[in-house]
């Protein structure tokens, strides 16, 4: 089931994953961070990137925040400067945590209704779902992510729910 327990759940994990994988890349240079990979985005840079601008589109629709401009194309060009992304990464990461910390156990049973650019139409899905598919589509593509790091030498550490250390489990 779908609800805050789950959510704020889910938003400690990203935390932690997100912090895994960007200590990670810490130990690539630049230019190693932006080499084409073969990934979905290309690059660990412009994996990284997509996955914040499409946390900004999700956590808008659920906050009637203001989104991102610029569609899915656009979203792999947010990096210039690998340590000003770093902070912009932390800070949505707190924003999440805030928003699954307040949201309210009712807010999950509603339907949400948004124009999709990628599909350029209205879409209406129920909430618990698109909560759902925020954490999702951030584990598929920090997966990508893992993948483009160990094959580059940097060395993540765990990513399994059950191994997530105490200081993020509250």
């Amino acid at each position: 089931m779908t609800d805050p327990a789950y959510a704020q759940m889910m938003a400690r994990y990203n935390c932690w994953q997100n912090d895994n994988l960007l200590t990670a890349a810490d130990e690539l240079d630049d230019d190693s961070r932006r080499s084409e990979r073969g990934a979905f985005f290309g690059s660990i840079e412009k994996t990284f990137s997509h996955l914040l601008w499409a946390d900004r589109i999700w956590l808008g629709r659920f906050s009637d925040t203001a989104l991102p401009t610029g569609g899915i194309s656009d979203s792999t060009g947010l990096i210039g400067d690998w340590e000003a992304f770093r902070q912009e990464r932390m800070q949505m990461d707190r924003r999440i945590l805030d928003w699954a910390s307040h949201v309210a156990p009712d807010w999950f049973e509603g339907d949400l209704t948004w124009h999709s650019g990628a599909l350029g139409r209205q879409i209406t899905r129920p909430r618990a779902e698109l909560v759902v598919q925020l954490f999702n589509h951030q584990t598929h593509h920090r997966g990508q992510i893992h993948a483009m790091l160990t094959a580059a030498g940097a060395r993540p550490s765990d990513t399994d729910l059950p191994f997530m250390p105490e200081i993020y489990r509250n």
